[in-house]
């Protein structure tokens, strides 16, 4: 699979996965897929308990992709999930083997008040 159709198989996941659709969103993995959570200590084997462990998620979710960077086998995408109105920016990489996901690592942060001492070097941006 080339870098367009690979970005497309992308599009389709996060589109899915905004939509609720969990059969849809999890069409991008391998069957053997390994998910981390680096934060929480947590790893996932198996398509079947991502899709089962996103399913059962007690929060209302919505995404908004900041950005999409790739090419060949590793994709990153810069996005912000948010948890019954509570944000976190979110970053994926997901790493491919023979066109589907072979292993990815999220990380998730709380957004947090800039702090005063940096003002004189920084601009505000917005918070999404």
């Amino acid at each position: 699979m080339g870098d367009q159709e690979t970005r497309a198989a992308l599009d389709r996941h996060w589109a899915a996965s905004a939509a609720g659709d969990q059969d849809a969103e999890h069409e991008i993995y391998h069957d053997d897929v390994i998910t981390d959570y680096p934060q929480s200590g947590e790893r996932i084997h198996g398509r079947r308990n991502l899709q089962a462990l996103r399913s059962n998620h007690p929060a209302k979710l919505t995404f908004t992709i900041r950005r999409i960077l790739g090419s060949g086998d590793l994709w990153i995408t810069e996005y912000v999930i948010d948890y019954d109105g509570k944000p976190a920016s979110t970053i994926s990489i997901m790493e491919f083997r023979d066109d589907k996901v072979a292993h990815e690592t999220q990380y998730f942060a709380d957004p947090f008040a800039a702090p005063a001492w940096r003002a004189g070097w920084v601009e505000s941006m917005p918070l999404i």
